[in-house]
């Protein structure tokens, strides 16, 4: 919006490029960041130094590389327009899609083949976009074509609606709620109850159900973790090149028999090593 500033709050490597990203663009503000302590939770209002005039305040509800995710949705503040990156976890649980003015989430985690990007605007934001923005990214001219500007990538859009049914017969999010929870929870479980021989730093209340990174006290046995856990048809564990270590990603599509065969595998690796 002409002549204000944004919020923005980065706890985590893809909220922080957002920053850098929108300061191409205009006034960015940053009203908290948690970098200093390795990003490692999600801060409290009490931290946010927000202006209450911001155009909106953007956050990112779940970090891929770090593993840290927000649930209490009703802390998030809202007096000025939230937009909200939801790429990883969205359809991972119910989420109040009422307390965001913007929801932008890439296919290619939960919902389908990358390619497809899923918007969710509050109508009264529409018709404000900035007069230098591409028409194909003003939303107002997207929403009046029906989200067909464009020629749409409908192979991607038809996969996307068999994974929409696939979850409707799993349950609905509730459903995928309590199962994610449950996944997540065993793969917790097991770091914490290895004595240190597995580590993870995230705050406990911002533990990422869809992203789990761990690293081992021993760093120099990482390569023997990844090559043998291979063997047990375990793959792509490797942390992400920032971080090290390892990192689960347990996305909707993972079923908690593969997360229990990771649980097992960790144990006994650790008997074998530890």
């Amino acid at each position: 919006m002409a002549g204000r500033s944004a919020d923005y709050l980065v706890t985590g490597d893809w909220s922080k490029k957002a920053y850098k990203e929108a300061q191409r663009y205009g006034r960015a503000r940053l009203v908290a960041s948690t970098e200093a302590e390795g990003f490692t939770r999600f801060p409290a209002v009490a931290e946010m130094d927000l202006d209450p005039d911001a155009a909106y305040l953007h956050v990112c509800t779940n970090e891929t590389i770090r593993g840290v995710e927000t649930f209490d949705e009703a802390a998030l503040p809202t007096a000025v327009p939230l937009v909200a990156d939801m790429s990883s976890h969205i359809l991972s649980r119910p989420m109040d899609v009422s307390r965001y003015g913007l929801i932008y989430a890439g296919a290619q985690k939960n919902i389908g083949p990358a390619g497809v990007c899923l918007v969710i605007v509050r109508e009264d934001l529409l018709g404000k976009a900035s007069e230098h923005t591409p028409t194909l990214l003003d939303y107002a001219v997207q929403a009046a074509n029906g989200s067909m500007l464009n020629t749409p990538p409908t192979f991607a859009i038809y996969m996307a609606g068999l994974v929409f049914k696939w979850l409707l017969g799993k349950g609905g999010l509730a459903a995928m709620a309590a199962l994610n929870a449950e996944k997540a929870q065993r793969l917790y479980d097991a770091v914490d109850g290895s004595g240190g021989f597995y580590r993870n730093p995230v705050a406990p209340a911002n533990r990422s159900r869809m992203n789990v990174p761990f690293t081992l006290a021993d760093g120099g046995l990482d390569e023997a973790f990844i090559a043998e856990a291979k063997t047990r048809g375990i793959v792509q564990i490797k942390g992400h090149k920032t971080v090290g270590g390892m990192r689960a990603s347990i996305y909707n599509a993972m079923p908690l028999d593969g997360v229990q065969a990771l649980v097992e595998f960790m144990a006994d690796f650790q008997k074998m090593h530890g």
